[in-house]
């Protein structure tokens, strides 16, 4: 049984370790993948748009260099809306009151979501339009 008190070191004890927790660690991120694609229409909006932009790299005259650069960027903006949707529901779980630093901390998260979707579309454009002449 977990003991409801972290030790010292302020860590749980999970009791599991080698492959057994490699494991157990994949099936909560597949539940975390889940719940983040159920309850979230950005992150479902987001997978279908990366989802096109990563099959469109597959299919466009790129070196191997810049097609792995345009797949990292749509990667990266997946895992910021994972990290935004998990901000999200800590702040929601605290307190659904209205509150300053609640707004503040899903503007930022929304922000961060903002920067890497600017960043996508930057990269994108500066391979697909190549080399200055």
């Amino acid at each position: 049984m977990q003991n409801p008190v972290p030790p010292g070191n302020g860590k749980y004890q999970h009791g599991r370790t080698g492959i057994s927790r490699v494991l157990h660690t994949l099936l909560h991120s597949r539940d975390g993948l889940v719940a983040t694609f159920k309850g979230e229409a950005a992150f479902r909006q987001l997978l279908v748009l990366h989802g096109l932009l990563m099959v469109a790299a597959f299919l466009l005259a790129v070196s191997p260099v810049e097609r792995a650069v345009m797949l990292a960027v749509c990667l990266l903006s997946l895992v910021v809306e994972l990290l935004n949707s998990a901000i999200e529901a800590v702040v929601d779980r605290i307190s659904l009151e209205h509150h300053p630093l609640s707004r503040n901390v899903k503007d930022m998260g929304s922000a961060a979501q903002t920067v890497v979707l600017l960043m996508v579309a930057l990269v994108w454009v500066v391979i697909l339009l190549g080399p200055a002449p």
